[in-house]
């Protein structure tokens, strides 16, 4: 997603070098910051703030300021690729983290704008999914360390998403696979609290929980885990957010939009659902009893 993403960190490659970028394409055409911000519908000051590689502005904000200045063809393309690594770097999970204490108020924020949610996991629960103390041990195993502190309010945080599940019209679908299900990030007691709680989620109206069984003959891969989010109101465009290991990676572009939506759609057709994926829970939960022994 093309967000601006304001830090006083300049230090990162892609952030100085388009910020130099910018500041001398300017300057080479001798139009203050304060005629560029007019000529862009950009204060003054956040044109300062982009030129001193405080503020990272978004591709379409890059575009407009190569066409303000009437930049050659080769020069908003070297503008634009440099936007993209700079929001890259941006995006690395310690660069995300650098100043907050986790990301689920920002995830929130963004599941608010949707009336739809689709979310695929073939590793784990899904956030909007899991219990707290499921929720704790995931983040204890994440790649960034979190003090006592942050680790309690991220688990707060992950539960008070959870409201959005009981909100009557919205709709969330999620997709995960029985290796998912058995993945035990701590002792069987965690697991089947857990999976006792998939159970209960799946009653819900507004959720439909698909699971996909290790037997099942395959329609697709099993890739790595996405959501779809289509918007509400006057937000109806559709966007995908992928979790890499380096960090959360968005798609925009509407071809490879397709590309998940119809992996979503292949994935469906490998997964039970209702009263089957309940059955599926329940014989995942007595073979954890039986291995606990």
């Amino acid at each position: 997603m093309d967000v601006v993403a304001e830090s006083t960190d300049s230090t990162s490659t892609g952030r100085v070098r388009l910020a130099a970028e910018l500041r001398e394409l300017r300057g080479l055409y001798g139009i203050s910051g304060r005629e560029l911000g007019r000529r862009i519908e950009m204060s003054q000051s956040k044109v300062s703030r982009i030129e001193a590689g405080t503020v990272l502005p978004s591709l379409p904000e890059v575009a407009a300021w190569g066409a303000a200045l009437e930049a050659s063809i080769e020069m908003r393309e070297q503008l634009d690729a440099l936007t993209r690594i700079a929001h890259r770097e941006a995006r690395q999970w310690p660069a995300l983290l650098r100043d907050r204490a986790h990301l689920q108020d920002e995830v929130r924020a963004r599941e608010a704008m949707a009336a739809w949610v689709r979310t695929y996991q073939h590793s784990v629960v899904p956030g909007l999914l899991q219990t707290a103390d499921y929720a704790r041990r995931v983040f204890s195993l994440f790649q960034v360390t979190y003090s006592d502190e942050d680790l309690n309010a991220a688990v707060a945080a992950r539960l008070l998403r959870q409201q959005a599940l009981f909100e009557p019209e919205r709709r969330f679908e999620f997709l995960i696979t029985e290796s998912a299900l058995r993945w035990r990030p701590g002792p069987a007691w965690l697991l089947l609290a857990q999976l006792e709680r998939l159970v209960s989620i799946s009653t819900l109206a507004t959720v439909s929980l698909g699971l996909i069984p290790l037997g099942a003959e395959a329609s697709t891969t099993l890739s790595h885990g996405f959501v779809l989010y289509d918007g509400r109101g006057e937000n109806r465009e559709t966007s995908v957010e992928v979790e890499m290991i380096h960090g959360p990676v968005d798609v925009m572009d509407v071809n490879s939009i397709e590309l998940y939506e119809n992996h979503w759609s292949r994935l469906e057709h490998m997964a039970v659902f209702d009263d089957r994926a309940r059955s599926l829970l329940l014989t995942v939960a007595e073979d954890i009893r039986s291995s606990a022994g």
